[in-house]
């Protein structure tokens, strides 16, 4: 977990399974992420880092509305994230071998200044 404020408590959290995973092109994957916090108006979000690159936004949702917000390279249907009580799967459909990377879960919350957690 990284905290990017001193008054960073310890409250929030995204945790993701570790470990490689190995997935079949044309198919459908779900990458796991749970979460904790207390904040009402937490934002999730997912990135995703190739090789040899620095990790690169894809979607973000908040906590209590429905709508994604998605970069312009992840707006086609293949990728999609839904919030439950504790969790923000990323579902990939029709997985392409560029899909191939290390995908990343985070959490901020509102409180100022703003705490990222990865």
């Amino acid at each position: 977990m990284f905290c990017s404020s001193p008054e960073c408590k310890g409250d929030d959290k995204v945790t993701q399974p570790t470990g490689d995973v190995t997935a079949v092109q044309g198919l459908t994957l779900t990458l796991q992420c749970t979460f904790e916090t207390s904040d009402t108006n937490a934002y999730l979000y997912w990135y995703k880092q190739e090789v040899n690159d620095y990790p690169r936004y894809m979607l973000q949702k908040n906590k209590f509305v429905s709508k994604t917000v998605k970069a312009p390279e992840f707006t086609d249907d293949r990728f999609d994230a839904k919030i439950n009580q504790t969790s923000f799967p990323l579902k990939i459909q029709k997985l392409h071998v560029s899909d191939s990377a290390v995908y990343y879960c985070a959490l901020t919350v509102s409180s100022i200044p703003r705490r990222t957690y990865l």
